[in-house]
C-alpha cells in the first residue's frame, strides 16, 4: 500500500494510503517436449510487442472463436488464470483467481550438452494483471 505524508512543522506523519499494489504473479513451468507451452507464450508476448511482421499481428488478433471475447481493441491482450494451491494429499485448498493477465517476461531456454543426467527443461513467466486476485477456500468432503 502506498504511504501519504501529512506535513507539519517539526516533521511529516505517516498515513495509511489509499490504494493497493499487488506484485506481479511469477510462475515457473516445466517446458513440454514440442515446446508448445513456451512458445504459446512468446507468441503472446510477440503480438503484444513488436511482432516481425503484419502476419504476427492478425494471427494473434484472430484469437479463439469459441471463447467470449472483449472488445476488439483489446483482442487477445489480456487472459484469465486460476492458480490452485493443493495441500500434502494433493487435494485443492484454494484457488487464486487473476483477472487480465498479460505477459511481462519470460525466461530464457537453457541448452546445456555437458549434462549427464536427465534434466527438463524449466522456465519462468511474469505477469502483469489488472484486477488483483480473488482467494476462494475449497471444501470437499
Amino acid at each position: 500500500m502506498n504511504v501519504a505524508e501529512q506535513p507539519t512543522y517539526l516533521r511529516d506523519i505517516p498515513l495509511p494510503g489509499d490504494k493497493l499494489q499487488f506484485a506481479d504473479f511469477s510462475l515457473r513451468f516445466l517446458v513440454d517436449e514440442g515446446l508448445e507451452n513456451y512458445m504459446e507464450i512468446q507468441n503472446w508476448m510477440r503480438g503484444l510487442g513488436f511482432p516481425e511482421s503484419l502476419k504476427e499481428i492478425y494471427d494473434f488478433q484472430k484469437g479463439n472463436p469459441d471463447i467470449s471475447q472483449p472488445p476488439k481493441s483489446q483482442l487477445n491482450l489480456y487472459s484469465d488464470g486460476t492458480l490452485t494451491i493443493l495441500n500434502s494429499n494433493n487435494v485443492p485448498k484454494f484457488k487464486l483467481i487473476f483477472e487480465n493477465l498479460f505477459p511481462v517476461s519470460l525466461t530464457t531456454l537453457e541448452f546445456d550438452a555437458t549434462q549427464t543426467d536427465l534434466e527438463y527443461f524449466t522456465a519462468e513467466v511474469t505477469f502483469k494483471y489488472y484486477i488483483q486476485y480473488k482467494r476462494y477456500l475449497i471444501n470437499y468432503v
